[in-house]
């Protein structure tokens, strides 16, 4: 197990330090986006361990005012791209153009496209062909783009946070699964309660908007994301995400039930995943190290874009949400 000694006092301090500004920052966020605080965790949980999340929830549910509202309060270069079926790698990547100066020679030079930001919202990311979401997981992967042979690094940080609408099938090009797996976490993004709906009512059509104040820069972001990686994980916790992973694959070591029900497990990316995103959760908290429970709550969002039913447990009423639970279960 990894242990903070006395020598360890300063990282102590900043693990304090952040929680109280990330407290404040979600405070931030929630002045303008109301009731959805478990799904504004999730994205930030995503951004604070360097990774990127994909949020699916219906229309209107103000997917697109919580990535602009992240990305104030945390001080980060935010742009936007609709994906649409026409949509080009080079519309989000850029593209090089001939140009011709005064004394008549020819040069190219390369525009920069919107992924060259700190937080790219990748609004309705399915509706764009293989190829251009191909151009775009492939830049969240590598964080840089190569054009004509030469490389462009992209801005750091650089966080993707891209939508999803779960019941529009027509004119869309689903993500392959290995294209998932480079998404962090998988955020549901659900309908608002009563009270939260009926202040946004309020908030929403009075004469003027609510917009929240920077709390933090990218520079504090980035400091952040090096101390989520110190901040020390104990064996109970590792063997959790271990066991959790590992039994969620239908290989010959998992049981019946898994055997029977999972067509397909998650990936040492789904471990790393749950690693940083436990510290992360603990930093949020202001805690020095995470739990077990960090490991359950983190289990769907992590899990669920990495593994998938067989026809079998689908046809009996099965879902993934359910045979997820019933694995952390195992967990205690």
């Amino acid at each position: 197990m990894q242990s903070i000694n006395e020598a360890d006092h300063k990282v102590v301090e900043d693990i304090e330090r952040a929680g109280e500004k990330l407290g404040r920052a979600k405070e931030a966020i929630g002045r303008v986006i109301f009731g959805q605080q478990p799904v504004i965790d999730l994205a930030l949980t995503s951004i604070l361990s360097g990774g990127h999340g994909l949020l699916v929830g219906l229309p209107g549910l103000a997917k697109t005012k919580l990535v602009e509202t992240i990305a104030r309060v945390m001080g980060l270069q935010e742009k936007r791209v609709q994906f649409t079926p026409d949509l080009l790698p080079s519309d989000i990547i850029g593209s090089e153009v001939l140009e011709e100066s005064d004394t008549g020679t020819r040069h190219f030079r390369f525009i920069r496209g919107p992924v060259f930001s700190q937080l790219l919202m990748a609004d309705e990311i399915n509706r764009a062909s293989p190829r251009t979401q191909s151009a775009l997981l492939q830049a969240m992967q590598e964080k840089h783009v190569t054009v004509a042979g030469q490389r462009y690094d992209l801005p750091r940080p650089f966080h993707v946070l891209a939508t999803q609408n779960p019941i529009e099938q027509e004119g869309t090009y689903p993500l392959p699964e290995a294209q998932l797996d480079r998404f962090l976490l998988e955020i549901e993004v659900p309908y608002p309660d009563l009270e939260a709906e009926r202040r946004m009512l309020f908030a929403t059509t009075g004469p003027a908007e609510s917009l929240p104040d920077a709390v933090m820069t990218a520079e504090d972001l980035l400091a952040m994301q090096r101390l989520v990686r110190l901040i020390p994980v104990g064996d109970s916790v590792v063997n959790a995400v271990l066991n959790l992973v590992r039994s969620a694959r239908p290989d010959g070591d998992a049981d019946e039930f898994v055997r029977e029900t999972v067509a397909w497990g998650p990936g040492p990316r789904a471990s790393q995943a749950l690693m940083l995103g436990v510290r992360t959760r603990a930093l949020m908290d202001g805690r020095l190290s995470p739990s077990v429970d960090d490991v359950i709550a983190l289990a769907n969002p992590v899990l669920r874009h990495r593994m998938a039913l067989t026809f079998a447990a689908r046809a009996d009423g099965q879902t993934l949400d359910g045979v997820i639970s019933r694995l952390c279960a195992k967990l205690g």
